[in-house]
């Protein structure tokens, strides 16, 4: 049977009513929590297929909770967030987030980023090329894994994603605006800061080989390259 549980958490009881109803319209199974030390153990509980996480929180804020959500599970967050600058969306899919939406918001809107998020998260991969490899590095689809050196890379979906995307693609150049495309989908919601964000934290994670490398390519955008 689908998962069609959404926790939310936010500590404004209107706007958690206001979600509810509107979750609930679209027949999803809906969780609320004021708190995030609770919503943790909530989440563990429920297992939702996604989660809907203010930031300004008394105690335990979203940013923390998204840390420790990541830290146990892949499952898709969109951040709700007082602040439209550019750090604090950084902050947010740096650690992981698969979206954000910026208060005050249209409920139809969050919606449509849901059903979004949702839709890429649950999109099956072709059964062709879901494994490629190079020197020391397997980067695989079947099972969402990135191995170096013989030892697993601890990845969130997204990034492994992108780097599959651009790795078995070798050679080619892709724009960011092509990247948020064939990875994020056209429906995404985010800018080009989006694709920094994750090939900057795919980078920390291999670190610098000699072999092979994302490489950025000045004024158009990035491609994986491979010494031959």
């Amino acid at each position: 049977m689908e998962n069609n549980t959404i926790l939310v958490i936010d500590d404004d009881k209107n706007i958690l009513a206001i979600i509810e109803m509107y979750l609930k319209k679209e027949e999803y199974n809906v969780k609320t929590c004021e708190r995030g030390d609770l919503a943790l153990q909530l989440f563990r509980e429920t297992q939702p297929a996604l989660v809907v996480l203010d930031v300004m929180m008394p105690g335990m804020d979203g940013w923390e909770v998204l840390g420790q959500l990541r830290a146990e599970s892949s499952v898709p967050v969109i951040m709700l967030t007082a602040k439209g600058d550019t750090l604090d969306r950084i902050q947010g899919l740096d650690l992981g987030a698969d979206d954000y939406i910026v208060k005050p918001f249209d409920a139809k809107e969050l919606l449509a980023r849901i059903k979004a998020v949702l839709r890429r998260a649950g999109q099956p991969e072709e059964e062709s090329e879901r494994q490629v490899s190079f020197e020391g590095l397997v980067i695989s689809l079947d099972n969402y894994s990135v191995m170096l050196d013989g030892r697993q890379v601890e990845m969130p979906p997204k990034e492994i994603e992108l780097l599959y995307f651009l790795a078995s693609r070798e050679g080619k150049v892709f724009t960011r605006e092509q990247l948020l495309e064939q990875v994020w989908g056209f429906d995404f919601f985010g800018d080009s800061r989006t694709v920094d964000v994750h090939v900057k934290r795919i980078r920390e994670k291999l670190g610098e080989r000699e072999a092979w490398q994302i490489k950025t390519v000045w004024g158009v955008g990035y491609k994986f390259e491979a010494m031959k």
